[in-house]
């Protein structure tokens, strides 16, 4: 594991170290507490090592085994994906094919799979969520990727900033949309911590959104779960399902499919597409 990974496994470490409460861990809340979460000597004593260690650990200094990491993730409460997470970064699990490095092309197949839901917005995506293809109903509602500046042309930028993609909706309440689709996309790049266009990607994010720079900075991951949320226009008012589907012969893609919720919507959309 090189230095850079050893770095990103650590703050992944102290950030879950941060949001874990004494009482969740079992402990006594011990006083008023400077910094919020657990101490690091109370993980080092709950997993069984030192003090010290666990302080490298953090810093990106030590190596570890899988046995120990195991331990430690039981003790800051980490779901299935936060554990897969941190074994990956670790080298214990395999990583996905480093991001960039070579052109991803889509399918004919997925392609035509896309372009097929007429009444279903749906584009194809690389593991950062960078816009490959999109169909005729994608573009209808949230305007045409290729017409947003080249840093932009990018699912979740441009639903967190619909203004640059030009379409006629945005998500109403889109903060769980967004932090769903952040904890993906950190899921899939962090085991690259030098990539440059995911670093573009968060520093748009945060330039957009500086309310929320506190999401664009948490390093929580999560596998993507259908999400539905309503979606308003200048016409009338969606509610749509957002899911995250992997065409099982394309490694790297994604295909990001907004499926009507109900008939309303389902009647809306076919009246937009015509």
């Amino acid at each position: 594991m090189d230095a850079s990974l050893r770095r990103e496994l650590g703050a992944h470490l102290r950030a879950a170290r941060e949001q874990v409460t004494p009482a969740q861990a079992g402990l006594d809340g011990g006083g008023r507490r400077r910094t919020p979460g657990l101490r690091r000597e109370e993980v080092a004593a709950l997993a069984g090592v030192s003090v010290a260690w666990y302080t490298w650990l953090e810093q990106g200094r030590a190596r570890t085994t899988r046995q120990v990491l195991d331990a430690i993730c039981r003790v800051l409460g980490m779901d299935a994906a936060a554990h897969r997470h941190t074994l990956s970064l670790a080298g214990f699990l395999p990583a996905a094919p480093r991001a960039g490095r070579a052109p991803i092309v889509v399918g004919e197949a997925t392609r035509a799979l896309v372009d097929g839901w007429a009444t279903t917005p749906a584009a194809v995506l690389d593991e950062r969520f960078d816009v490959l293809a999109a169909n005729r109903a994608y573009r209808l509602v949230w305007g045409d990727p290729d017409a947003a500046p080249a840093g932009w042309r990018n699912a979740l930028l441009l639903l967190a900033a619909p203004h640059v993609g030009g379409g006629p909706y945005r998500v109403v309440a889109e903060e769980p949309l967004l932090r769903g689709l952040y904890e993906q996309f950190r899921a899939d790049t962090a085991h690259w911590p030098d990539d440059g266009r995911a670093a573009e990607i968060v520093a748009l994010l945060t330039k957009e959104r500086p309310d929320a720079a506190h999401w664009w900075e948490c390093r929580a991951v999560q596998d993507f779960a259908p999400i539905t949320a309503a979606v308003e226009g200048a016409r009338q008012g969606l509610r749509l399902t957002f899911s995250l589907l992997r065409p099982v012969a394309e490694h790297g893609l994604y295909v990001f499919a907004h499926t009507p919720a109900d008939e309303r919507s389902r009647e809306a959309l076919a009246a937009l597409i015509g």
